[in-house]
């Protein structure tokens, strides 16, 4: 399946105790619509705020429904906030997470200094001052293979081993009127990584940051050296392309 929702009202995309999540009305979805429970797993865990415009997730059924049924069917029972955009079979053997080959994300500041309540559950609203050229200019510098371990938020999954390298194959910044977009596609994203990237390049901005300081960062610097983590309501999953 290839889903999109705003993740605004939900608690990012894995299932939790008694909190509402994406892949929790997925399931809850499919049990009412075939009386069989499933496991829907997809490409990475977005996070409580964050929204996806194309999220992909992946399921074994033994259900005989068509998947333009399913796709109907999916849709009348998921809640508005929540689309399923496509359906179709898979071989057995996929696996929407460790197939993947690239991911797309896009995170929004929106620079005006007053924003319509109506854009603003999708934007970082930063209306003060900032040097948009020097956040321009540094936003490559992210690219390539590196240790991304200074723009990873702690999480319980990451042991003494865990590798925190990552290959970034574009990462563009670029004013597109009231907003700036900020663009970054790579092989993965460890915990709010893209926001933490975000969060620095503000730094740069406001002038607290240079390129000396990114390399730095990108070669054993820590988490409290670079910027702070910009807010969920700003980030989409774009696009998930696979091997």
């Amino acid at each position: 399946m290839t889903v999109s929702y705003d993740g605004t009202n939900f608690h990012g995309w894995q299932v939790q105790p008694g909190l509402v999540t994406i892949q929790s009305e997925l399931q809850r979805a499919f049990l009412a619509l075939s009386k069989t429970p499933i496991l829907v797993q997809g490409s990475g865990r977005t996070d409580a705020g964050v929204h996806a415009i194309a999220q992909v997730a992946a399921f074994s059924t033994t259900s005989t429904i068509p998947c333009e049924n399913l796709l109907r069917a999916m849709n009348h029972l998921l809640p508005g906030a929540i689309r399923v955009t496509s359906v179709e079979e898979a071989s057995p053997d996929f696996h929407a997470r460790h197939d993947a080959a690239s991911k797309l994300y896009e995170y929004r500041i929106f620079r005006d200094e007053i924003c319509s309540p109506f854009e603003r559950p999708y934007v970082h609203h930063h209306p003060y001052p900032l040097d948009d050229r020097k956040m321009i200019a540094a936003a490559p510098l992210f690219e390539g293979k590196h240790d991304f371990s200074a723009f990873a938020t702690f999480d319980e999954r990451y042991d003494s081993g865990y590798s925190k390298v990552r290959t970034i194959f574009t990462s563009t910044l670029v004013r597109e009127g009231p907003r700036l977009i900020y663009r970054v596609c790579g092989t993965g994203f460890l915990k709010h990584m893209v926001r933490n990237l975000v969060g620095t390049l503000i730094e740069v901005g406001k002038g607290n940051l240079g390129p000396v300081g990114i390399a730095n960062l990108l070669n054993g610097g820590a988490r409290a050296e670079c910027g702070p983590t910009a807010p969920a309501s700003g980030l989409f999953l774009v696009e998930v392309t696979y091997k």
